[in-house]
């Protein structure tokens, strides 16, 4: 049994791909384990950095820490290739392949918006007068994670997703 409970019906909450990009969990350059890219030190006075501010990349696991000042964001664009985080462009620990193509997430939120999209037989979508609609990360998932006959193979591999977070 999935470790995600079943939901009736979806609304899409207009997150993009940008709201999960505080935290992103990767795999560390340096052993291969899990790691977490966070906005590096923020100036005096700012709380909430944005999107281009200095990164850090730190691993508990062997001590690897890269830092990252500002500059430009590589969004991940191959949908038949593993995932890299749009700072440092390394692995994303969050994604598993199917036969279809990947299933990845830039953090936890993200991999559960999906997997509550994914599990809804009754999804809505943004009203087609909404500024943005087409943005959201629902909107932009894969034809082939939409469709229902596809549902319990991509939760599965949410599922796998969750297990590779579990000590081993």
């Amino acid at each position: 049994m999935s470790s995600i409970s079943r939901h009736r019906r979806f609304r899409d909450p207009g997150s993009t791909k940008y709201d999960f990009l505080e935290s992103v969990l990767v795999c560390c350059p340096g052993c291969e384990k899990i790691a977490h890219v966070a906005p590096g030190p923020a100036p005096a006075g700012v709380h909430h950095p944005d999107l281009f501010a200095a990164r850090r990349l730190v691993c508990r696991n062997c001590g690897a820490a890269k830092e990252r000042s500002r500059g430009g964001v590589t969004l991940h664009r191959d949908r038949n290739a593993p995932a890299t985080d749009p700072y440092f462009g390394v692995r994303l620990w969050l994604q598993t392949e199917t036969r279809h193509g990947w299933v990845w997430a830039y953090n936890l939120e993200h991999l559960d918006l999906i997997g509550r999209f994914v599990q809804a037989p009754l999804r809505e979508g943004i009203p087609w007068h909404d500024h943005g609609r087409k943005m959201t990360v629902v909107a932009r998932l894969p034809a082939w994670m939409k469709q229902a006959k596809n549902r319990d193979e991509v939760l599965r591999a949410i599922t796998r997703i969750h297990a590779s977070l579990l000590p081993s």
